[in-house]
């Protein structure tokens, strides 16, 4: 039982943890005047793909390792949805920011770096998983 509880603090806390610091700079009115050279450097649009694409990954190493058999086989694409859906909710919660506002073309931007990292990170880990056995043998 506490191997099962350390195996699901592993994979999910990193989860929790990010959603979490997401909400929390989403909340704040103006974000940009944390980091200013990070929005100097890319678009708005660039930001939430790659804020997303982590949560995805996020999301796909705890769905893959910590929810249980039957989620295993449905990880990318449980890990795509999640992180969409976070986006989606994010923008809801931003629409009640004073100086924030939601946009439907943040949450597609959203969707889109999620399902790329998710995709990008399922692709190496196959990759790596048939490569394994080559290297095993020398």
């Amino acid at each position: 039982m506490t191997n099962r509880v350390g195996l699901v603090g592993w994979y999910w806390l990193p989860v929790v943890m990010y959603a979490w610091l997401i909400f929390t700079a989403s909340s704040l009115p103006h974000p940009e005047e944390l980091a200013p050279a990070l929005f100097q450097f890319a678009s708005d649009k660039l930001l939430h793909a790659i804020e997303y694409g982590i949560l995805a990954i996020l999301c796909y190493r705890a769905f893959r390792h910590a929810a249980g058999p039957s989620a295993k086989g449905y990880a990318l694409g449980l890990a795509i949805l999640t992180a969409a859906a976070y986006g989606v909710s994010d923008e809801i919660h931003q629409a009640f920011i004073p100086s924030r506002e939601s946009s439907g073309w943040d949450v597609l931007a959203d969707g889109v770096g999620a399902a790329i990292a998710a995709c990008g990170w399922h692709w190496c880990w196959k990759v790596e998983r048939i490569a394994r056995p080559l290297h095993d043998g020398s």
